[in-house]
């Protein structure tokens, strides 16, 4: 037997990937406010990038939302062939991020934060460091201004 219900069916286009999701809780006079966040990078593999953070009370919408604000904030990277044009050294309070071109075939020899952002914009051969900070939506996001601010 067939399930007949209805499916909202999106288009694959983009690329969505979960990078965080995090419970947070805020005290009140009635006691505890529970909700979710979802950090989530959007792309299309084709040089477009962008990532999003989504607040709800429960982790399905907060990773709509999430995916929502990502596909607002897209940027166009600039791409030389398989790799970035040129090496990028950014800095942003603590996070310390170095991205530098590779050879075609080397591959993305990169930490996970700039992995997720580095396959979703379709960037294939990288080598990376993350110096200063373990924090993971730190670096997602110091990560997609580094590509932004790109010359």
């Amino acid at each position: 037997m067939a399930f007949k219900g209805n499916f909202e069916k999106r288009s694959k286009e983009f690329e969505e990937t979960v990078v965080e999701i995090k419970r947070v809780s805020k005290k009140t006079k009635g006691g505890n406010q529970i909700s979710f966040t979802a950090l989530m990078v959007v792309g299309d593999g084709k040089g477009k990038v962008g990532v999003g953070l989504g607040k709800s009370k429960n982790v399905p919408s907060a990773i709509k939302k999430g995916i929502d604000k990502a596909k607002k904030k897209m940027i166009m990277v600039k791409l030389k062939g398989r790799t970035i044009p040129r090496p990028i050294d950014y800095r942003k309070k603590s996070a310390h991020i170095l991205l530098k071109p590779a050879r075609e075939g080397s591959g993305l020899i990169a930490g996970g934060a700039i992995r997720v952002i580095a396959s979703a914009a379709g960037i294939k051969d990288l080598v990376a460091k993350i110096i200063g900070t373990r924090n993971k939506a730190m670096n997602v996001w110091i990560t997609w201004e580094a590509l932004k601010d790109s010359p």
